[in-house]
C-alpha cells in the first residue's frame, strides 16, 4: 500500500510539474506574440520560437492527460488495497475476539 501511495504522488508531482512547464510556455508565447504583433500560428512569419513552445506546450497537455489516466488507475488500485487491508483487519480482529472467548 506505501508503494502505491509513493507512486500516485510521484504522478501527481509529475502532473503539476508539467502545468507549470505549461503555463510557462503560454506566457512565453504570449510575449513572442506581443512582440511580434503576429498571434496566428499558421501566419509565415510567426516566431518560430513561439511556434516551437507552442508544440513543447501542447506535448505537454497530451503527457498531463496520460498521467491522468495513470492516476485514476493508481487510485483505484489504492482504494482496493485499502479495501482489502481493512477486510483482512476485520477478520483478524474477529478470530481474536473468538480466541479470546474460547
Amino acid at each position: 500500500m506505501k508503494d502505491k501511495r509513493r507512486q500516485l504522488a510521484q504522478l501527481q508531482l509529475m502532473m503539476s510539474e508539467f502545468e507549470r512547464m505549461s503555463k510557462e510556455l503560454e506566457s512565453q508565447i504570449a510575449i513572442e506574440e506581443k512582440k511580434s504583433g503576429i498571434t496566428d500560428p499558421n501566419h509565415f512569419a510567426y516566431p518560430t520560437f513561439a511556434k516551437a513552445a507552442r508544440q513543447r506546450s501542447d506535448n505537454l497537455q497530451v503527457s498531463i492527460r496520460e498521467l491522468k489516466v495513470q492516476q485514476d488507475a493508481a487510485e483505484l488500485a489504492l482504494e482496493e488495497a485499502e479495501a482489502e487491508f481493512a477486510k483482512a483487519s476485520a477478520l483478524e480482529e474477529r478470530d481474536n475476539a473468538v480466541r479470546m472467548r474460547a
